[in-house]
């Protein structure tokens, strides 16, 4: 083993410090020689002084021993909280995470008549026991376009007399939403609406559910009309249905102008997944019965080149463009922040010069974009 360099005789202090440590050593074997005599052999007993007498030498120090460990026992009741403890900790944990920390509180349905009385309790807003309200009808209003929306695709078809939808609504009746999204299915809703064509052609004949509207149709002093009192009580109009023949039209007779059809027992199973539509099957003869139907609506074209550049890879290639075709929809630019300054490349640098004489046709651009515009960023072919 290799001297460190303090170690060295030649030097004073590192002599001492080889002095202390050679005493330090000494007493070190001193007090080890003294601790083996003092334990005796095994199965000697110690020599004892005779009464009166001390024994000669110093006492040995006294060893502090610990005291014994408690052994804590493990009851039912413990292991059972324990393992309570361990559930939730591992639920938090691998729970489904919330936005937010939002969770739902389940809200039992009500009757119509709690919002109708809402509503018409908040008719006169002057009260002064409605004047924290107002803050809650002002924050409402951001919310008003989707309560419209909804309330508009909700809105009962022609060949329904009644709708009755459910209702998501604020306690202070400051917004209301029609909480259902009206799924169909495609098929028997453009067959519903083809048997619409031809009864409407017969309505502007008869004239019979129709009726020319003065407008305004409120005045701007007039109070809103309370539903209860006004409209629960009048008859709805007649739904406008076409007779179907029950030879001819059988197959789809008994469902066909239901508000969500196919939705029996057995119809599930066998037609459709449930009420969201996402899975229909329809036989052979269904399906021709509501060809039959949307016969007026469905168009005739097998030509592809019937709807060139009015397809909608053509409208995706004019945004991105940011030009219209000629007769066709008009959109945002897609990119906006463009400056024509960052091209790495443009005709004034270029050093094939190429000089076209006319510009270049719409049309054209947007049928090749690669090959008659400088970046055609994010465009499809068409063809």
């Amino acid at each position: 083993m290799a001297l460190p360099p303090y170690m060295i005789p030649p030097n004073s202090w590192a002599a001492q410090l080889m002095a202390q440590q050679q005493a330090f050593a000494a007493v070190h074997a001193q007090q080890q020689a003294f601790s083996a005599q003092q334990i005796p052999p095994a199965g000697q007993m110690p020599p004892q002084a005779p009464p009166g007498i001390t024994p000669p030498g110093p006492l040995p120090p006294k060893m502090s021993v610990p005291p014994p460990q408690k052994v804590d026992i493990m009851t039912e009741e413990k292991l059972q909280e324990k393992a309570q403890k361990w559930q939730q900790l591992q639920s938090k944990r691998f729970a489904e995470k919330r936005k937010f920390g939002f969770v739902d509180a389940q809200k039992e349905d009500m009757p119509p008549e709690h919002i109708r009385k809402i509503i018409r309790d908040h008719g006169d807003m002057t009260s002064r026991k409605y004047r924290h309200d107002k803050r809650v009808y002002l924050g409402a209003l951001k919310y008003m376009p989707h309560a419209v929306m909804k309330l508009l695709e909700n809105m009962p078809m022609p060949w329904e007399q009644i709708r009755d939808v459910p209702v998501l609504y604020h306690i202070t009746g400051a917004i209301t939403f029609v909480n259902e999204i009206p799924w169909v299915i495609e098929p028997v809703y453009i067959a519903q609406w083809g048997t619409m064509w031809i009864m409407m052609r017969r309505e502007k004949r008869d004239r019979r559910h129709f009726k020319r509207m003065r407008f305004p149709p409120f005045d701007d002093e007039e109070p809103p009309l309370d539903y209860a009192d006004n409209v629960l009580d009048v008859e709805p109009l007649e739904a406008i249905q076409i007779e179907l023949d029950t030879d001819e039209d059988g197959s789809v007779h008994n469902w066909f102008y239901d508000h969500k059809a196919l939705l029996g027992t057995q119809s599930v199973t066998k037609h459709v997944n449930g009420s969201t539509y996402r899975k229909w099957n329809l036989t052979l003869p269904q399906m021709a019965t509501l060809y039959r139907l949307a016969n007026q609506l469905l168009t005739d074209l097998v030509d592809e080149n019937f709807f060139y550049l009015f397809d909608p890879k053509s409208f995706f290639t004019a945004k991105a463009l940011n030009m219209a075709i000629p007769g066709g929809p008009k959109f945002e630019p897609l990119i906006k922040d463009h400056n024509v300054g960052d091209d790495d490349w443009n005709e004034f640098n270029d050093i094939n010069k190429i000089i076209i004489r006319q510009p270049i046709r719409t049309e054209y651009r947007i049928a090749f974009p690669y090959l008659y515009n400088n970046m055609p960023h994010f465009v499809h072919l068409s063809w």
